[in-house]
């Protein structure tokens, strides 16, 4: 029997050659290979600055719906939350008290006329007799002033008349501009207060819709940008001078609606420092609402060259933003940037780099200032992966998600 004893210097033997064995396979292959990354030089081309600010919707017109006469309220002609066109009829009071009251003006007015056409056959007949000295002067002037008097009772009645007309038609309230009415506020069969405001009953509310207008405010900094950008500081944003703006609603991502600068404050707030912008937009689909907030964004600049590389190139140390790029010889070395704005989905780069400079768009994760890389286009497929023609894109779209 072999002993156990006399096995144990063997086994040391045999492990010594297997780490001999191993240690001289890797020596075989080398140092490991350089990380594949993924660079691209950025992007020229013409940008403008822009400023983002919150504000809300308001109407262009906003309009209280209030009784001119009172009366009980007969009819309701509109459904709540409809939209109205101007001139529409909308409720209806009473008329026959006001039908009344027109019908006796009228009578009132028939007998005034009728006292003015005796006066002044009275008084015609009087010019010849005072010619003849056949009456006296005296009695001359009463029928002149009889006829005088006869020519104001009619005036005034046809004025009551008048008012009469108008009473009748205040019966029916019809749209005075173009929007969406509220609900109703009083319900057929009551009593309804016209005449002074304080005093007044409020019957429905309406609100034009489109166009609609979006008020923001923003400080005085960027005032004096804007205007001098319009190189006009006195009317920087009047109705003429066209200032494209973009806004987006809180549950959109892109600014994707357009409209324009219609007006600006005379004044900047003391409190506050800053002043109230006004900008227009179109509305035919109804979707922007009185009262919503949404963000616009209104330019800055004029147009100027940028570099502009993709977010995902840029790293973030501390408070400073940084990007790697790659040199001739596959070395990676760190540029600290200073940002811009996002553009097209591309963010602007102030200043930092060069625009022949190789910045690493993918991979950022396997570079390190002072280390080699290798580095692919876009489109391009690490050394040694191989694959069929086209399977290059592939990889690389790979390596991005």
């Amino acid at each position: 029997m072999i002993r156990m004893s006399s096995l144990r210097p063997l086994a040391g033997t045999l492990l010594i050659l297997a780490l001999a064995a191993c240690n001289d396979q890797n020596a075989q292959k080398g140092p490991p290979p350089a990380p594949p990354v993924t660079v691209a030089t950025p992007v020229k081309r013409s940008v403008v600055e822009r400023e983002e600010y919150v504000g809300r919707f308001v109407a262009l017109n906003s309009v209280e719906i209030r009784a001119r006469v009172s009366g009980y309220l007969e009819k309701i002609h509109f459904e709540d939350g409809q939209l109205v066109q101007a001139g529409a009829l909308l409720f209806s009071v009473d008329p026959r008290p006001f039908q009344n009251a027109l019908d006796q003006a009228k009578g009132v007015l028939a007998q005034a006329r009728a006292q003015l056409a005796l006066t002044t056959a009275d008084l015609g007949r009087a010019d010849k007799l005072i010619k003849d000295k056949t009456i006296s002067e005296q009695s001359y002037d009463q029928r002149l002033q009889a006829k005088r008097s006869a020519e104001a009772s009619v005036a005034s009645n046809e004025a009551q008349v008048k008012q009469a007309e108008l009473d009748l038609q205040f019966t029916e309230l019809r749209a005075p501009v173009t929007g969406r009415i509220g609900d109703r506020r009083v319900s057929p069969g009551n009593y309804v207060t016209g005449g002074a405001v304080p005093s007044t009953t409020l019957l429905a509310t309406i609100v034009s819709i489109n166009p609609i207008r979006f008020e923001f405010s923003f400080d005085e900094s960027a005032y004096l940008k804007f205007a001098r950008l319009q190189n006009r500081a006195s009317q920087a944003f009047a109705r003429d001078s066209d200032t494209p703006v973009e806004l987006k609603l809180l549950d959109e991502k892109d600014f994707v609606h357009k409209g324009s600068i219609d007006f600006v404050d005379n004044v900047i707030d003391q409190s506050t420092g800053s002043i109230r912008g006004r900008a227009e937009f179109r509305n035919p689909d109804g979707l922007f609402t009185p009262g919503m907030f949404a963000r616009i964004r209104i330019p800055s600049s004029p147009p100027f060259e940028a570099l502009l590389i993709p977010d995902s190139a840029i790293g973030s140390e501390q408070t400073r933003k940084f990007v790697y790029v790659v040199d001739g010889e596959g070395t990676v070395s760190q540029k600290y940037v200073t940002l811009g704005q996002v553009d097209r989905g591309q963010r602007v780069i102030i200043e930092g780099i060069a625009e022949n400079d190789r910045v690493i768009v993918n991979g950022l994760l396997r570079a390190r200032p002072g280390a080699k890389v290798t580095a692919l286009k876009e489109g391009e497929m690490p050394p040694g992966m191989g694959g069929p023609p086209g399977a290059a894109k592939g990889g690389a779209d790979k390596g991005k998600k």
